[in-house]
């Protein structure tokens, strides 16, 4: 075996090894969900469906799917208008404070999620908006958009700067280049931004659990029922939303990647 293959062979172990460190944990919560067992034990209990069963025929769980779903879709769409505004005036304009500007969409991400949803907590609390979907919606739009203005703001660096502007001299209005040139050239990057926002929004637990007052999303749920006892339904739980968080990640994903292996081979 010579060195190059060598140096392959363990790049690949070590890819392996690191993904299945990664993967473990999660991959123990799917298998788990299936034991008969009541309590995660070795060994197996068998397969069974009881737990998911039982997500499903508990209100509380499926009000807070709901709520999860409701939320994640609000900020999908929120998220994705408010990401290309944000991405498009960083691409076109040029004025002061435009750093700033980038800066503060980019920073929510940045900032610890225990104080974030402190300071919003204390904020909605102030002004009277703490305790509904709407505003878990505004918390995660708040958070997500950061992911969508850079993901559409990278579709848009690819965007000839001239293709606008020739647009505009054939006649065509900055609304009417906006609407037919500038979406559709963004189009993959404002397909990936919705799934990935949803995402973002989905697995997120922490501000959603100080600013939903009574309504539960699905992570919430997840963590009040581990304050209470230890119940095999919590497996089951962590299986839907990790399938369905993998699920929104994989199309996102496959979107940009698609469109940029479509342009490399023209």
């Amino acid at each position: 075996m010579n060195l190059t293959r060598l140096s392959r062979t363990l790049q690949y172990a070590f890819v392996a090894a690191l993904f299945a460190f990664i993967a473990a944990p999660m991959l123990v919560i799917v298998i788990f969900s299936f034991d008969a067992n009541r309590f995660p034990a070795i060994p197996w209990g068998g397969f069974s469906l009881e737990w998911h069963r039982a997500i499903f025929e508990d209100e509380m769980v499926r009000d807070a799917f709901l709520n999860s779903l409701w939320v994640g879709l609000g900020t999908a769409v929120l998220s994705t208008v408010l990401g290309f505004a944000a991405a498009y005036v960083d691409h076109r304009y040029r004025f002061r404070g435009k750093t700033g500007f980038a800066l503060l969409v980019a920073l929510p991400p940045a900032v610890p999620a225990t104080i974030l949803g402190m300071a919003m907590l204390a904020f909605l609390s102030r002004i009277g908006l703490f305790g509904r979907i709407e505003t878990i919606t505004a918390c995660h739009v708040a958070l997500a958009t950061s992911f969508s203005m850079a993901i559409i703001g990278l579709r848009l660096g690819e965007m000839g700067k001239d293709l606008e502007q020739a647009a505009w001299n054939l006649g065509a209005s900055p609304a009417t280049a906006l609407l037919r040139i500038v979406v559709p050239f963004c189009r993959p990057a404002l397909i990936a931004s919705f799934f990935l926002s949803a995402a973002v929004s989905f697995d997120e637990f922490l501000i959603a659990w100080f600013v939903g007052g009574v309504h539960e999303t699905l992570p919430v749920r997840i963590l009040n029922l581990l304050q209470g006892q230890v119940n095999p339904k919590i497996n089951a739980i962590g299986t839907v939303v990790l399938v369905i968080s993998i699920t929104l990640v994989l199309v996102a994903q496959r979107f940009v990647g698609v469109k940029v292996a479509k342009e490399n081979a023209a």
